[in-house]
């Protein structure tokens, strides 16, 4: 019997995050490309998610994305994820956190909708 377990040791896979779109595409790094995402995702750009805890920060990091979005005209909706346990999925130690096509981006700072456009811009 293990010191913090049933006895038995169960082996967890370690799970990618999901698409937000739901479309299947790749997110694992070296099968994913921008091509590989979404066919109809306008700029290559399928899915746009903010990681935070739910603070201040996160929620105008969260707010300047839906903001870069609308100013560019993606109809991508961006997911707001405070779930601490699907944050740290992405490996992402400080927050808030930017992710576009299952890739962490920008971490650590809240980026003005100015620079989110010009990061989808870069990346699209």
């Amino acid at each position: 019997m293990s010191l913090f377990g049933l006895g038995k040791k169960k082996d967890k896979e370690k799970q990618t995050p999901a698409c937000a779109c739901n479309c299947g595409c790749p997110t694992s790094e070296a099968s994913a490309t921008i091509n590989d995402c979404c066919s109809e995702a306008k700029d290559g750009i399928c899915c746009i998610k903010v990681l935070g805890a739910g603070c201040k920060s996160c929620h105008e990091q969260y707010e300047n994305a839906k903001e870069a979005v609308k100013a560019i005209g993606l109809s991508v909706e961006v997911d707001y994820i405070t779930d601490m346990q699907k944050v740290m999925e992405y490996g992402v130690m400080s927050m808030p956190a930017l992710v576009v096509n299952e890739k962490v981006v920008s971490m650590g700072k809240v980026l003005k909708a100015a620079d989110v456009e010009k990061l989808l811009h870069k990346l699209g």
